[in-house]
């Protein structure tokens, strides 16, 4: 599963955000089913953010979100986001030099291909 919150962050605001949002990611790496994490920022608009995360199911994911130090340091920078899709079921993937597997989508009947 992969989540991807995405954000704009004035500058005058920027160092704050990123403290926040180093300690959200620390909070969510502590985290059963957690797989890995990134903050990055657009090339091409230094005010948008995106915080990609992605875990081993939508079960870890949520459970996560219930942990102690997840509600302190993550939820707060979460509500911040903007307001739109941000989980997503990984459908297709390949590794580097690899062929491209598809897997089940557990809303659709058939996989994406």
């Amino acid at each position: 599963m992969l989540v991807l919150n995405r954000f704009s962050v004035p500058p005058e605001t920027l160092d704050g955000f990123r403290d926040q949002a180093h300690a959200a990611l620390a909070a969510l790496a502590r985290t059963s089913g957690y797989r890995s994490g990134r903050l990055a920022r657009a090339l091409e608009d230094p005010a948008g953010w995106t915080l990609i995360t992605e875990w081993e199911s939508v079960g870890a994911y949520r459970r996560a979100l219930g942990a102690f130090d997840v509600k302190v340091h993550a939820t707060p920078l979460l509500a911040l986001s903007l307001d739109e899709p941000s989980a997503f079921e990984v459908l297709a993937e390949a590794e580097p030099g690899g062929e491209v597997t598809t897997t089940a989508s557990d809303r659709a009947a058939e996989p994406w291909r």
